[in-house]
């Protein structure tokens, strides 16, 4: 019987956060909650709150890239995130494609409120998807390298 793996994922933003908790099992994941990106400090206290909650063995953040596929500012702004997940929590952290997951997020009808929560889900439940396709992929060691 394969192991369930319970993942946080994170739909990163200058102003709010969203985060998401999803399983290996069902590939399923669910809007869980949106964060004040800053204070920094508060930022980290409140994903350390939601990692101890939820004892994940890995998270997965959203790697913004333009509809062609390259990078631009925010891309090494999520990258920089990934990274301090990575250092903080001492979790492997798996970064993902997010292109079009907020208008994925609205067409499901998420308020305002809670948008970057939904957004957070659908990139957990699209790598989760991803990651059941390739068994390679399925968390492993911390990849926080761009793909």
């Amino acid at each position: 019987m394969a192991q369930v793996s319970i993942l946080l994922g994170f739909d990163f933003g200058e102003v709010r956060i969203g985060v998401a908790v999803g399983n290996t099992l069902t590939e399923s994941a669910q809007a869980l909650a949106v964060l004040a990106s800053v204070p920094t400090r508060e930022r980290f206290e409140s994903i350390g709150r939601l990692i101890e909650q939820w004892q994940p063995t890995a998270l997965v953040v959203g790697r913004p890239v333009h509809p062609d596929g390259n990078p631009h500012e925010m891309t090494l702004r999520c990258e920089r995130f990934a990274r301090q997940l990575a250092g903080r929590f001492n979790l492997p952290v798996h970064l993902t494609d997010e292109r079009y997951s907020s208008v994925a997020a609205q067409s499901e009808g998420a308020g305002a409120g809670q948008l970057d929560a939904q957004a957070a889900a659908i990139i957990l439940r699209q790598y989760l998807s991803e990651a059941a396709a390739t068994p390679a992929r399925s968390p492993s060691p911390s990849d926080t390298s761009a793909p």
